[in-house]
This record gives structure tokens, sequence and C-alpha cells, in this order.
């Protein structure tokens, strides 16, 4: 452990920090977060193409839905992005709420 005094506006802190090895360092980084939420077999997903705040959810469990009909409204960097369905059939999940944030590439529905 190596100690160090930190000044952070005007307050000094003491803190340690624990030298670890490479491969300490590899092992933790193999220790990534969950992979996102897959649709069930059969089903597609459908994932947000960019960070933002639902605004709207036009859906649920069990709607029949029609190719290019609106799922959910998305808004990122003040605009309004419509979330299209990519086929017919019937939404067997949906994964967010109005006023959920998302990030890049987050399961919002899935479609069967």
């Amino acid at each position: 452990m190596k100690k160090y005094l930190v000044n952070v506006n005007g307050t000094k802190y003491e803190v340690e920090i624990e030298e670890i090895s490479a491969s300490e360092a590899a092992a933790s980084a193999s220790s990534a977060p969950a992979a996102p939420l897959k649709a069930p077999a059969g089903g597609e997903s459908i994932t947000a193409p960019m960070p933002g705040n639902i605004l709207a959810v036009n859906v649920a469990n069990g709607a029949a839905v029609k190719k290019g009909d609106v799922l959910m409204i998305l808004e990122a960097m003040k605009m309004e992005n419509e979330i299209l369905a990519p086929a017919d059939g019937t939404v067997t999940s949906v994964n967010v709420s109005k006023g959920s944030t998302v990030e890049t590439g987050a399961l919002l529905c899935t479609i069967a």
C-alpha cells in the first residue's frame, strides 16, 4: 500500500492505494458486467439506438404490432425519436416504462 496526500478544494485527504500485479488486473477486468438481455429464441430484440429518456411507451405485453408501428418515443439531445417495429409480430416483453433513462443498446422490448 502506498499513502498519498490529496488536496481537493483546499481540503487535504490522506488516501491509500494498493498496487496489484498485471494478472490481478486482468482478472478484475474479466469480471465485467453481464451482457445485455437478449430476446428469447425466435424473438427479435428492440434496443435503444442511443442514450436518452423514454417519453412514451405505446405497446404492452401481448400487443400485436405491424412493421413500422411506433413502439415508443425516445428523447435524445432534445429530439424525439420514434422506435419502430422492425417486423409484424406480438410484443412478448416491454423492458422500460415512461420516464426511464436508457443507454445505447439497452433492451427496450422484444417481438416474436
